[in-house]
């Protein structure tokens, strides 16, 4: 994941752009998809999952709305939708 963070980061120190956030979401939400599959019952993690998601859907509707082709260069190097 630092690649990819790397990768989107505007600077050396970019710690807090929309870029950064939405891949440090898209890992957290892949580990705890992979916790979830484990422990089904674990109702917390679920909604933490949840928020995670929806958080990230509102950054990358913000990144579409005003930044278009940064928008792109996400989605592309995430993997995220097709």
């Amino acid at each position: 994941m630092n690649k990819k963070k790397q990768e989107l980061a505007m600077h050396d120190r970019d710690t807090g752009s929309s870029e950064i956030q939405i891949a440090l979401l898209t890992d957290k939400i892949d580990s705890l998809s992979k916790h979830i599959k484990q422990f089904k019952k674990d109702k917390h993690s679920a909604v933490g999952l949840l928020r995670a998601v929806n958080r990230r859907k509102k950054l990358l509707d913000y990144l579409k709305k005003n930044k278009i082709d940064s928008y792109k260069n996400v989605l592309s190097k995430l993997n995220l939708r097709k």
